[in-house]
């Protein structure tokens, strides 16, 4: 089963919104390895990928924590600051040492209140996101949980 690649920022949202959004932008780097979040910790920020990559991944109780999916140029690490009650459904690693535009949840989500045009722009770019790594997500448990040779996959 293919997955259409995620959507990235500068496909999404029509040039006004993104310069709307990319003012409230502020540079940062990340090291290899380090934790960028965790798991169910409060979702206060998110990041547009410049370089470099990250995985997401889910606590499996018992195991090693499970890559759902590795994120790289353009794209969105983080949703859940978008919706209550704002913490994250996933962790996130950088996979190698990454350059990143980070933006603060609660500004953004002010700018995009006062400005409903961009917040809805901002919000079928998120829920795109979403819908994207859901399916993602579905790919990756039938590759590892579906039975060898069933058929078609739904």
């Amino acid at each position: 089963m293919n997955v259409p690649p995620t959507p990235s920022m500068l496909r999404a949202l029509p040039a006004e919104h993104r310069t709307r959004l990319m003012q409230l932008a502020r540079e940062v780097s990340f090291p290899q390895g380090i934790r960028i979040f965790e798991e169910g910790a409060r979702a206060d920020r998110f990041w547009i990928i410049r370089t470099g990559s990250v995985a997401l991944d889910m606590h499996v109780p018992g195991c090693r924590s499970a890559v759902i999916e590795t994120l790289g140029h353009n794209e969105l690490i983080g949703w859940s600051w978008l919706f209550a009650p704002h913490t994250w459904h996933l962790g996130a690693e950088a996979t190698s040492p990454v350059r990143a535009y980070e933006f603060d949840a609660a500004t953004v989500r002010s700018t995009c209140q006062d400005d409903p045009p961009l917040g809805l722009a901002v919000a079928q770019w998120v829920g795109d996101i979403v819908a994207h790594r859901l399916r993602s997500a579905r790919t990756r448990l039938l590759d590892l949980y579906a039975p060898y040779g069933s058929g078609s996959l739904r």
